[in-house]
């Protein structure tokens, strides 16, 4: 996304920090490093930094599954980005991938394969509530998802 997308941050959790080197580097991208058990507090910090990152024409990349799910299991869907697009008033660009056929979650060792990515319409937040945004991405996300979805077996799919 670092290619097709402008100059961007992530929000993630703090702990990628902490990693030696993988994490040193990461911190030089300045994302939004939040401790996702702080409830509100990181809702906070993801508004206020975001809103920053915004101003100065950043795009700020949320996954609001919060990590890598499984192909076919479904995760709720976490309000930070819906909320941070409601207070701040820009609009959302979803994405769906299907990386999690590849690189499992807790997994190191990454299947060959094709990953897809689609980009979405945006979604004009002016007006509505973190839950309408919210419930928008996530249906156009899973529906988009269930479309892209490739049977991981076939290497015809697969490749293609």
């Amino acid at each position: 996304m670092q290619v097709l997308l402008p100059p961007q941050v992530w929000v993630l959790k703090r702990e990628l920090l902490w990693v030696p080197v993988f994490g040193w580097g990461l911190a030089l991208c300045r994302p939004i490093a939040i401790d996702r058990g702080a409830g509100r507090k990181a809702i906070g910090q993801i508004v206020e930094q975001g809103i920053e990152r915004l101003r100065k024409g950043l795009w700020v990349i949320i996954f609001p599954e919060g990590t890598r799910v499984a192909p076919g299991q479904r995760k709720r869907y976490g309000v930070g980005g819906a909320v941070l697009a409601e207070q701040s008033g820009y609009p959302v660009l979803p994405i769906a991938h299907n990386a999690g056929e590849f690189w499992g979650r807790r997994q190191f060792i990454k299947r060959p394969g094709t990953v897809r990515l689609v980009f979405g319409p945006l979604i004009d937040t002016r007006g509505k509530s973190a839950q309408q945004i919210n419930a928008e991405a996530e249906a156009w996300i899973e529906g988009t998802m269930a479309r892209i979805s490739t049977d991981i077996s076939d290497p015809i799919s697969r490749n293609s």
